[in-house]
């Protein structure tokens, strides 16, 4: 029934999809180079520059998909109702107190940063989970799977830049990295399963989220977490492992990213819950287009 069944949204593209990639890369990056400076005495500085050109870059892709840009700064107006706006109104903090950890190298203030940070992610895994009308998007478990996302890819980024930074954690990291990357795969596992329920998703969007599935598990999970158990076990070769973990972390959570704003995104579509009697007679069961 064309016009009926669930669609494809058109309103958020891969724009949108760069904010919360950024957004997350960007501040998870914020929290291990926090910590990694604060165990090892890793500089700050290009860390943090790197994660703030993530986090920028993404509200400039989203800045740019917006309709009328010069009116951007109308998206500061309304705190008590929107996550948008609070995304917004804490990403000049973020900033300001990033810029200033980097030029003085303070882990104090590299701490506080990260902090923000996470307020930030939070303010972005709940901008999905507002989107009522999209299924794939309203599911409750979307946001800590969106939050351990953005964790596991940042920590996938500084797994990479580890190969060019004196005092790196080495073999250590393998242990987040690894735990991550589980709590990655069990939250996604479970927001799929809840998806599949009755009601759960159009089918359409179950269509897509299990083209994404193979893929996500085994690039994403399976193999990095194989390299950081031998990593674990061969501290030698630790760097190279990790790194090679790290980018399949941080391109798989990107994938999945990409598929979440463009490809899981089908609308609710409309439903009847009982069909009425054109003649005298009984009506019939309801009809829901589009959906299992």
């Amino acid at each position: 029934m064309r016009g009926v069944e669930p669609q494809l949204q058109a309103v958020w593209d891969m724009r949108a999809a760069a904010n919360f990639i950024g957004g997350g890369t960007g501040t998870g990056l914020l929290l291990w180079a926090a910590m990694s400076a604060s165990a090892h005495g890793t500089s700050l500085l290009g860390p943090v520059l790197l994660a703030l050109f993530c986090v920028g870059v993404g509200l400039v892709c989203v800045w740019a998909e917006i309709g009328r840009p010069l009116r951007a700064l109308n998206v500061l107006l309304h705190p008590k109702t929107s996550w948008m706006t609070r995304e917004g109104l804490i990403a000049m903090p973020l900033f300001a107190l990033g810029l200033t950890a980097a030029w003085l190298g303070s882990i104090a203030l590299a701490w506080l940063t990260a902090l923000t940070g996470l307020g930030f992610l939070y303010c972005q895994a709940r901008i999905v989970s507002a989107s009522k009308g999209i299924p794939a998007w309203r599911e409750d478990s979307i946001v800590p799977l969106l939050v351990a996302t953005g964790l596991a890819e940042g920590a996938g980024l500084f797994a990479i830049l580890a190969l060019f930074l004196a005092n790196a954690p080495g073999a250590l990291f393998a242990l987040p990295l690894l735990l991550l990357i589980v709590a990655r795969l069990l939250l996604w596992r479970r927001y799929r399963t809840r998806l599949e329920r009755p009601n759960g998703a159009p089918r359409k969007a179950l269509q897509e989220i299990g083209a994404t599935h193979r893929l996500f598990v085994i690039v994403g999970h399976a193999l990095p977490a194989t390299l950081a158990v031998i990593a674990l076990l061969v501290p030698a070769f630790a760097p190279t492992l990790l790194a090679l973990a790290g980018a399949a972390v941080l391109a798989t959570g990107w994938h999945f990213k990409a598929a979440l704003i463009t490809r899981f995104a089908y609308t609710q579509g409309f439903a009847l819950e009982r069909v009425p009697a054109r003649t005298p007679g009984h009506s019939r069961p309801g009809v829901k287009p589009g959906w299992s």
